[in-house]
């Protein structure tokens, strides 16, 4: 099994953020945008290394997400990925271990966005049914039916009881809200 080793973005050196981005720019065959990256950022990171790159990557940031009118201090999950020449070899599998223990650990729910959702699952990642909303800067909120099928939770100890059939809502951020 490979050691994946668990950092804080302050943590981070220069060659460790070139290395992740240079990463995250081949997994997502270049559809990974600088708002994306920034995402990623001002959490922790969950990285397995190999001779002169990261191999795999995963990233959680807090953020606060409403279920119904209820906050929740969550653990949101970004930038998953696994060098191409590496993947399904368990090293995504390996990360993602890492950031959910990191999330129950740490947070009152775990959040992510995702079209993989049996990947996830097999960590405990259960798919979201209810509608997805974002929260203006000035407290309104604007219906993200777009979204609605790519939001998947884990459950923690403060957020065992929620119902997966309400509403979400997370705030608006440059790019992808969600």
């Amino acid at each position: 099994m490979a050691t994946v080793r668990l950092i804080e973005t302050r943590s981070l050196s220069e060659a460790d953020r070139h290395a992740i981005r240079r990463l995250l720019d081949e997994a997502f065959e270049g559809d990974f945008s600088d708002d994306d990256w920034r995402h990623a950022l001002g959490g922790w990171h969950a990285l397995i290394e190999g001779p002169g790159l990261v191999a795999a990557h995963a990233a959680v940031v807090e953020r606060e997400l409403l279920v119904g009118a209820r906050p929740f201090r969550s653990g949101y999950v970004e930038a998953v990925a696994v060098a191409p020449s590496l993947q399904r070899t368990g090293l995504g599998a390996a990360v993602m271990a890492t950031v959910t223990d990191l999330v129950r650990a740490r947070f009152d729910l775990g959040a992510l966005s995702t079209g993989e959702w049996s990947f996830y699952a097999r960590f405990g990642w259960e798919r979201w049914r209810g509608p997805t909303y974002i929260r203006t800067p000035d407290g309104g909120l604007v219906r993200s039916a777009e979204e609605d099928d790519s939001v998947m939770i884990v459950r923690c100890p403060p957020s065992l009881d929620i119902d997966v059939a309400e509403e979400i809502t997370c705030e608006k951020r440059q790019g992808d809200s969600w």
